[in-house]
């Protein structure tokens, strides 16, 4: 299934390395994880998510308040793959949250299913590669992903960065991109507490060259937040960087705050050229 990194041979797995033709060498972590990202690929010396925006990524979600999506996403990815398929990978993966959904949700109709998790940090490889050992995870980059060309039958994008064409190069024939982005009231009520005027998201689905868009659902409700949690929404999200000490500090005490969650759910099917 992967393929280095460094020259774009197959990966062979020789008790605890991967190893290609060329005699590069990637070997497997003790918590089961590998690391094949080069350190001439990276942007900085510890890409990602800190732990501190991990941490409270880890607790929000812990509280339930993203599950629908969660299982939505897990059901979405179950009508859409052939009996037959193989491997699934779940790119942007953080701590395996959705990963680990998506393979119990699909183990029992597809047993000899392999679910893949990537992600740029880490130490949110690290920290899912412990939890979730039923899931294979790999710290790379979604611009370069490590894997051979179709070896995948489907890929879920949960806000996460990936270009076209290295989708579809992954993707088999018939393969699948099932992408969730934030629908125009996503988190509207933390939005205007930082912004004076909230712009509604843009609910125009993307284009991917090489795909057809296949379905489209929208999932809306509403969360109750309390116990800090309003304030680990916060530090999860691109917004923490223009917050306020003040509204950080009410955040961190709030017993209720009420916020929207509003998702956009599609999935793409690889045209048959």
């Amino acid at each position: 299934m992967y393929q280095c990194p460094l020259c774009l041979q197959p990966l062979t797995l020789d008790d605890r390395s991967y190893r290609c033709d060329n005699n590069h060498q990637f070997d497997v972590a003790k918590e089961g994880y590998v690391n094949l990202m080069p350190a001439h690929h990276k942007r900085s010396k510890d890409p990602g998510d800190n732990k501190q925006m991990m941490q409270a990524r880890r607790r929000f979600l812990e509280g339930h308040h993203y599950q629908p999506m969660r299982e939505q996403v897990a059901q979405l990815l179950r009508a859409s793959l052939a009996t037959e398929s193989r491997a699934v990978l779940d790119i942007g993966c953080g701590e395996g949250y959705y990963t680990a959904q998506i393979h119990q949700t699909l183990s029992e109709k597809h047993p000899q299913l392999r679910t893949f998790g990537l992600d740029i940090s880490k130490t949110a490889i690290r920290s899912a590669a412990k939890r979730y050992p039923q899931c294979e995870f790999s710290v790379a980059s979604s611009h370069r992903l490590p894997f051979a060309d179709q070896s995948l039958d489907a890929i879920v994008r949960i806000y996460a960065p990936c270009k076209a064409p290295e989708l579809s190069r992954c993707l088999n024939t018939h393969g699948v991109v099932i992408t969730v982005t934030p629908a125009a009231r996503h988190l509207y009520q933390l939005r205007e507490q930082i912004y004076s005027s909230v712009r509604l998201h843009d609910e125009t689905p993307e284009k991917l060259d090489g795909f057809d868009l296949e379905t489209e659902q929208h999932l809306h409700y509403p969360m109750e937040l309390n116990n800090g949690a309003a304030f680990d929404l916060l530090q999860m999200t691109p917004f923490a960087w223009k917050a306020s000490d003040a509204l950080r500090e009410q955040l961190q005490t709030a017993i209720d705050f009420h916020c929207e969650a509003d998702f956009m759910l599609r999935v793409y099917r690889k045209k048959v050229v």
